[in-house]
């Protein structure tokens, strides 16, 4: 709980996590390249961060944290499919490090690293198959009823807002389905939601106060640029008309961290990422270990730090890693609290910094980064000076705040909406709005369908959803996986518009329609009614 005024801190941090990965799941293929994104993920990220928050709570560490678990990652992460296709994964990367320790054991410049990878894989996989049972999401959870984790939701599947709002019922619909989602995984109402990449327009604000909840978060200029001019900056939240809380992402402590020229991850100690066994060693060697096809791919094996801006790079040695580990998380509390005091003497009351980050930034990006926030949480329990806490608990203890409304805005780059919409995009977003046009359009005239038309009319909205996620736009303006994001948004679409032609037609095929329930199974207990404005779940 936050401090009484006698004991009041001089600022409260707020560290929150953006798991999010978009929907992929490829049951007519045995071997998909792209469900690696996920079990990468898993194995680098999720694990990683609940084996330490598991460690912090059994050694009796008051920690706070705020995590977001998207509801398409949830649904991958509990899919059974894509958990068998894991704990295969999780074999063959044990055995690969097996194979990796013997390989090396003439070369001591590796060795001790292949030897930390096979015991961490080896941990990664009796916890996953036996400590959780392939169910993370159930030990995220079991965190959360502690009271130090708050988990939030996000639009449904990760549709950049500002850009789906010419429809209001696809907006509407995105929220309104996350919200159900949620209460459904967790057993109550979300109080908070991550908007995908931060996205923001006046009247947003008013569809989250429908659907109940309190808080959303902003780049810093959103609050920044307020209608009324914020009399905290981004240190205090904002509460909009209606009473929903906007908190501002704090530039200081996210500058820290992100940066590319400043950031603790960039550290020539660090592990470097994009020097894998994958691309170094003989193909036959790791042929059993990558995709079928004999496509290269990464493994998660890397043996070499970041170094200089060179390719020439030097052996990883994990203690020196360590060491910067340990030193970059004492001067990042000591920032926050000569931060915090710098910022309470000017404001007159203990700020609130929110530290947002990208989860996957955590042990897949920065392989040391689980390292580092243990021990910044550790060295924050240890002090007084800078409280941890969550927005809900905040606001709970504070709740008397400024009222404005926020700026439309983003966190991509200038803040607004050019990842998403230029030239490389632009194509898309006329068939997501006509598509929205036509499904809260078959949404009232079928208001009461029943049996194969109303599979039909769900599943023609999970193809929507789908085809809104702001990843695949992402994935074409970074020029990365451009024919698979181009691809996935064509196909939802097609198939959007046959279930609809279809529909009108009065001629579901229901062997093509349990193809598609079989593919695309995201959201098992969708309503398509809530496409229609007279339907709140």
């Amino acid at each position: 709980m936050i401090s009484p005024a006698s004991s009041a801190p001089e600022g409260f941090l707020c560290l929150v996590l953006h798991a999010h990965l978009p929907f992929v799941r490829h049951p007519e293929h045995e071997d998909f390249l792209e469900e690696a994104w996920l079990f990468e993920a898993i194995t680098e990220t999720y694990i990683p961060l609940l084996q330490t928050l598991e460690g912090l709570e059994h050694d009796g560490v008051p920690w706070r944290l705020t995590m977001s678990l998207t509801p398409s990652l949830i649904e991958m992460l509990n899919d059974p499919l894509l958990r068998r296709r894991y704990a295969r994964h999780l074999t063959r990367l044990c055995e690969l490090a097996a194979k990796e320790v013997e390989r090396t054991q003439h070369l001591p410049a590796f060795h001790d690293t292949a030897q930390l990878y096979l015991a961490r894989f080896t941990r990664a996989r009796t916890d996953y198959t036996k400590r959780w049972q392939g169910d993370l999401v159930s030990a995220f959870a079991r965190l959360q009823a502690t009271g130090r984790l708050e988990i939030i939701t996000c639009a449904a599947t990760h549709g950049f807002l500002p850009l789906l709002r010419v429809n209001p019922a696809a907006v509407r619909a995105q929220i309104a389905v996350a919200v159900q989602h949620y209460t459904e995984t967790f057993g109550r109402a979300p109080r908070g939601i991550w908007l995908p990449e931060c996205g923001f327009y006046p009247g947003l604000e008013t569809v989250l106060q429908e659907f109940g909840l309190r808080y959303f978060f902003l780049d810093s200029h959103g609050i920044e640029r307020a209608a009324t001019p914020p009399k905290f900056g981004v240190y205090a939240p904002l509460f909009c008309p209606g009473g929903v809380a906007a908190f501002g992402r704090d530039p200081d402590s996210s500058q820290q961290v992100w940066s590319s020229e400043q950031g603790y991850p960039g550290d020539v100690d660090y592990r470097e990422f994009y020097r894998d066994i994958g691309f170094d060693l003989e193909l036959d060697y790791l042929r059993p270990y990558i995709h079928r096809d004999g496509i290269r791919v990464n493994t998660g094996i890397k043996y070499h730090r970041i170094t200089d801006r060179t390719e020439a790079k030097e052996p990883y040695v994990r203690a020196a890693a360590l060491a910067k580990v340990a030193a970059h998380a004492a001067h990042f509390v000591a920032a926050r609290q000569q931060q915090a005091a710098a910022l309470r003497a000017r404001l007159g009351r203990a700020p609130v910094i929110v530290a947002p980050y990208d989860a996957e930034l955590f042990g897949h990006w920065w392989f040391e980064g689980p390292e580092w926030l243990e021990a910044v949480l550790r060295a924050l329990a240890a002090q007084s000076r800078v409280q941890l806490t969550t927005p809900g608990e905040y606001l709970a203890a504070q709740p008397v705040q400024q009222l404005a409304l926020p700026a439309a805005s983003s966190w991509g780059h200038k803040g607004h909406h050019e990842i998403w919409l230029n030239a490389a995009t632009d194509w898309v977003y006329p068939h997501l709005h006509v598509a929205a046009d036509r499904m809260a359009a078959l949404a009232r005239r079928f208001p009461k369908a029943r049996g194969l038309q109303r599979r039909a009319l769900n599943q023609a909205a999970r193809e929507l959803l789908l085809a809104q996620s702001s990843d695949w736009a992402f994935i074409m303006s970074r020029g990365t996986f451009t024919h698979y994001a181009a691809q996935r948004t064509r196909g939802h679409l097609l198939a959007f518009n046959e279930l609809r032609d279809a529909l009108l037609l009065g001629a579901v095929r229901a062997a093509r329609l349990a193809a598609l329930e079989q593919q695309d199974n995201i959201f098992p207990n969708l309503d398509y009614r809530v496409y229609s404005p007279r339907t709140k779940t």
